[in-house]
């Protein structure tokens, strides 16, 4: 991306040293005339006319010198130019332009588009501060989190990136995506203060329950196999989904434990509906007749949406 934008940037300053000097003329018609297609050479108001050959070989040479230098243009633009970098790229590019490459400017967008909550974020930070190096520790604490997820929180609380708060827990893990779900679902399992205070962070609210399952568990990956963990899940979320929805809960008759066997009802459709071994689909009547006999007081509409939705947009935890 970065490459691309230099390319816009070089291609811009030869257009504006040779565009204003030489043109292709056109036929009536728009077309190109033939013979310049033959014909290597330019032609220029007041001028004999100029070879092709002539600037290609000066932009050529431009070229061959390398990219536009950065430290040339104003200094927003150059930081532009590098904001579009990752973190790989940004340490190659502070080699050739080291002012432009270590901007905190520039670190600090990298950490907080990477790692959205942190407690350092909101503390005053100290003289020498460096968000190229608090990059580093949080990358270095990742890696360390997928592999041991104990460790990995010991590391970020030892260098004072997070508060051993659970509510500052979950909301780290809330706004980051660079750890492994697994390990996190290993993490959650033995921290349930932590998963209570990161289902209060969903936002439930006019989502349809398939969709808001799906959110759900796009943060909490869902256990691969049925059991104790799942249940555990399927509850919180349950009690969530009705609090943040209380006139649903009030014109549908709702309640979390009809939630529950609603949730429960969706996993069982969207495996039935996706996996390959599964000859014989389930119907959109055999669901809606399973589903109220368990949830009486569920409406034969609403079922029949819950069923649409699965068999048009696919599993809620995929």
């Amino acid at each position: 991306m970065g490459q691309g934008l230099w390319r816009v940037a070089r291609n811009q300053q030869l257009q504006q040293e040779y565009g204003d000097q030489c043109y292709l003329p056109r036929e009536r018609g728009g077309r190109r005339m033939a013979d310049n297609l033959n014909n290597p050479r330019r032609h220029c108001p007041g001028q004999g006319g100029t070879d092709i050959y002539q600037l290609l070989r000066a932009r050529k040479g431009k070229e061959e010198r390398g990219f536009i230098d950065l430290e040339m243009l104003p200094p927003e633009l150059g930081i532009t130019i590098l904001s579009y970098l990752n973190a790989t790229d940004l340490c190659l590019a502070s080699c050739v332009w080291q002012e432009l490459g270590n901007d905190e400017y520039l670190w600090q967008g990298l950490c907080k588009s990477t790692w959205g909550h942190c407690s350092i974020y909101n503390r005053r930070l100290p003289p020498g501060f460096s968000y190229r190096k608090l990059y580093m520790q949080l990358d270095e604490g990742s890696l360390t989190f997928n592999a041991n997820p104990q460790e990995g929180m010991g590391y970020f609380m030892s260098k004072g990136i997070l508060v051993d708060h659970p509510k500052e827990v979950a909301k780290f893990i809330f706004y980051t995506r660079t750890l492994n779900w697994k390990m996190l679902r290993i993490y959650l399992d033995e921290r349930r203060d932590v998963l209570d205070e990161l289902v209060t962070l969903h936002n439930f609210s006019n989502q349809f329950l398939p969709n808001a399952l799906r959110d759900f568990f796009r943060h909490i990956h869902a256990p691969e196999e049925r059991g104790e963990y799942l249940e555990t899940l399927i509850t919180k979320f349950s009690h969530r989904f009705c609090a943040c929805n209380p006139t649903l809960v009030r014109e549908m008759g709702l309640s979390p434990d009809a939630v529950y066997v609603l949730c429960y009802s969706l996993i069982l459709l969207s495996i039935d509906l996706t996996s390959p071994h599964v000859k014989n689909k389930m119907s959109k009547r055999e669901f809606i007749r399973n589903t109220r006999r368990a949830a009486q007081n569920i409406s034969e509409d609403f079922v029949g949406h819950l069923y649409d939705n699965i068999y048009l947009i696919g599993h809620v935890a995929a």
